[in-house]
């Protein structure tokens, strides 16, 4: 398969993609990617011989030594150097055949001590894949060296046949390489036909040899990544551990920004509140006119508090969320956008709680860049499901450019949805217009 790889020009265009004269079929004997896989197959078979020796050797003393206090520690050191060498062998894919494999679980001891960490070797199941690995191996390292060398010295020496048939009649007293021989007949190619066919044989060879290597380590590549990498179920612990700890530091942001808003805002307006009200009463037997006046000012203040307060906890978790749903609460959303927004839901029933407030959240915040940012004069809202993912989409007719990797708003935005196991997806060429879409998964109805 051709795949043009993007590259450095060395004109000032990094990223340039290379365009090459010569189809896939016909480079890839001479391609970097071809020997280095070569290369890791070469090395395969002394690296496999060398674990297959030290993983049999390790176990079998292990457990010829059960019958005494020495067996299970040899065991455990045994497991603990085919973790090692399984180490090895992921940095020699990863640097041979560009094959990127997260290391596996780390060992998760109870206690410390020599024999907590030998109950942690015994029980982690990467210990277990890397010994299979390092059995398994070798027989389909033996057969992969086998077949790639002999393809490649055949393919070559009979590419190059021209080149160097003379060698028989000088030094070996023969017309040329011998196809058959028995007692009374004797076949050579030493004609120019039979010389230009085996040169094009050879030539089929050489052609071949590259995918037949780099269908030899695909083998190699499945082998690696699954035994010698983390499994499904310890790679989800760890994305749901890096997922926690991004929905607890947006929650203490957001904790934050809330104290904040409270403490600049209506807090700091209730303050001058008590205060002007203070000064009213002192005022009141005095200069009637006044007082009124400074009370009329106060209950500006008050309406000016409430409507931020207002402001505050719609920010949370507005009451029409709860009880009217998206439809009606996106809606309010869009009214105080300050382009017109079409918004069209179209849900059976309601999503689960959270799934909910994390889709008018998403809302929100896509809305406010349109009124801050997109300098559109219209707006479009869409909520949909499909199977058990809701979807939405805003769509603005602005001036585009909006970038994800850019660091902004969009960023964690983004966070928060790979929190939940969602999506967002940001469409935005300069010049406009910009579609972003966020998928969530439904997790329940609601009713």
């Amino acid at each position: 398969m051709a795949t043009d790889y993007g590259y450095d020009s060395g004109l000032g265009f990094p990223g340039t993609v290379r365009r090459h004269r010569l189809p896939a079929g016909l480079r890839a004997p001479f391609e970097g990617r071809t020997w280095r896989e070569f290369g890791y197959v070469l090395l395969s078979l002394p690296i496999s011989i060398l674990m297959f020796t030290y993983a049999v050797t390790m176990v079998s003393l292990g457990a010829g030594l059960l019958v005494t206090f020495l067996g299970i520690p040899v065991f455990a050191a045994g497991l603990a150097g085919c973790r090692g060498l399984g180490a090895l062998e992921r940095a020699r894919a990863r640097g041979l055949l560009g094959l990127e494999v997260a290391d596996p679980e780390p060992l998760r001891t109870r206690g410390s001590g020599f024999m907590a960490w030998i109950g942690a070797v015994l029980k982690s199941g990467t210990s277990w894949r890397t010994l299979l690995y390092s059995v398994l191996h070798l027989p389909w390292a033996l057969f992969s060296f086998v077949v790639a060398v002999n393809f490649w010295v055949y393919g070559w020496a009979l590419l190059t046949y021209p080149l160097w048939f003379w060698v028989f009649p000088a030094y070996a007293g023969q017309d040329g390489l011998q196809l058959y021989g028995d007692q009374t007949h004797h076949i050579y190619l030493d004609n120019p036909f039979e010389i230009g066919v085996t040169a094009l044989v050879g030539l089929l060879f050489t052609l071949a040899t590259p995918w037949i290597v780099r269908a030899l380590t695909t083998v190699d590549r499945v082998m690696v990544h699954g035994l010698l990498g983390p499994t499904r179920l310890s790679a989800r612990v760890v994305e749901l551990e890096s997922d926690r700890g991004v929905v607890v530091d947006t929650a203490a942001a957001d904790l934050r920004r809330i104290e904040r808003d409270l403490h600049d805002g209506a807090q700091a307006r209730l303050v001058a509140l008590a205060m002007d009200l203070g000064l009213a009463k002192e005022k009141l037997t005095e200069d009637p006119q006044a007082a009124a006046r400074m009370v009329d000012e106060a209950h500006g203040e008050v309406k000016t508090a409430l409507q931020e307060l207002r402001d505050l906890a719609r920010g949370i978790h507005p009451a029409v969320l709860t009880d009217r749903g998206l439809d009606a609460a996106l809606s309010s959303v869009a009214s105080r956008c300050t382009v017109p927004v079409q918004v069209e839901v179209d849900l059976p029933s309601r999503p689960a709680p959270a799934i909910e407030g994390i889709a008018y959240f998403t809302v929100s915040e896509l809305l406010q860049n349109v009124s801050k940012h997109a300098l559109a004069t219209g707006a479009a809202v869409d909520v949909w499901r499909v199977e058990d993912r809701l979807l939405l989409q805003v769509v603005d007719n602005g001036v585009g450019g909006a970038d994800v990797s850019a660091g902004s708003g969009l960023a964690g935005l983004a966070e928060r949805l790979d929190a939940v196991d969602g999506i967002l997806v940001v469409d935005s060429p300069v010049g406009g217009p910009t579609r972003v879409t966020a998928e969530l998964p439904w997790r329940g109805d609601r009713v």
